[in-house]
């Protein structure tokens, strides 16, 4: 299998600058393969996205801290995740995916090591099977231990899911906005079936990034903007926002993230709701013991 390479070598460096403390809250690493190896049932097969790649970019774009999040091309070995967060200095924390026959030990282990949450997928395309009555298990699991539950799904799906979400005991983060059709407009149907979904369930977080993934008119994503931005002013307590670097599966549109950076201040259009956004959402969530 050949290997893709789904990032740029040289962002642009944004003209807008996050506050201090500011948080890229969805990143991921890919191996390096020599050393983490990926799953035998992955996908996709990337070029090595190593963490000094990533600390180099957090560093560029003017971010404090990361949250890496386990890439499916790791499948449940959450170890090149793992080695990511010990390289970080304490300026990472993680978001594993983990077997439904893990043992405590094993929870206990990733919370040593900096893992805060558990991710569910739903994208057939990344995954073969993805059980609700064994995820509903691990999130019983992990909810003494403080976690919560990331979860990806696409919009045309959201309807059979709530039932799930319903059940789920722990804070629940929405990766991407559960992938609406950006093209309807701020009034379509599928953003307002999730904002429906947020009004109904206070404990639901959503991550407001993804505008490279989403937009069909691409940048400066303007059609992003005009449906994400209402959402972030509804919900200024319950948003995170991410680069998504090394950006998995985009080959074909891969976005500068210096320029997905710019799209902040334009969803996020006050200095408070800036700070809610990058700073203190995503410390309530991953370092809560810093807030005092």
């Amino acid at each position: 299998m050949s290997r893709t390479k789904t990032w740029v070598d040289q962002p642009s460096t944004p003209s807008y600058a996050p506050p201090p403390g500011a948080i890229d809250a969805h990143v991921h690493v890919f191996g390096p393969e020599a050393d983490f190896p990926f799953s035998p049932k992955a996908k996709y097969h990337p070029e090595d996205a190593t963490p000094e790649m990533l600390f180099a970019l957090r560093d560029q774009l003017g971010f404090a801290r990361n949250v890496i999040v386990q890439a499916s091309c790791h499948g449940t070995d959450n170890e090149a995740t793992l080695n990511a967060i010990a390289k970080s200095g304490g300026a990472a924390r993680g978001v594993a995916v983990v077997s439904p026959d893990i043992d405590d030990a094993e929870l206990q282990k990733l919370h040593d090591g900096g893992i805060r949450g558990v991710r569910f997928n739903f994208l057939k395309r990344l995954v073969d099977d993805a059980p609700k009555d064994k995820f509903l298990d691990i999130a019983r699991r992990i909810a003494p231990l403080g976690w919560h539950v990331v979860v990806y799904f696409e919009a045309d799906i959201l309807e059979e899911l709530e039932p799930f979400l319903a059940a789920i005991p722990t804070t629940i983060v929405v990766d991407h906005l559960g992938r609406p059709d950006i093209a309807q407009g701020p009034g379509g149907a599928d953003i307002t079936r999730f904002v429906q979904l947020l009004d109904d369930h206070p404990n639901i977080w959503t991550k407001v990034s993804g505008a490279e993934r989403l937009s069909p008119q691409g940048p400066p994503f303007d059609d992003f903007v005009a449906v994400i931005r209402p959402v972030v002013e509804r919900f200024p307590d319950r948003v995170l926002w991410g680069t998504d670097w090394p950006h998995p599966n985009m080959e074909h549109r891969i976005p500068d993230d210096g320029t997905l950076v710019d799209v902040i201040p334009r969803i996020a259009p006050t200095a408070d709701l800036q700070r809610k956004l990058l700073v203190d959402n995503p410390m309530r969530l991953y370092w809560p013991e810093q807030l005092g």
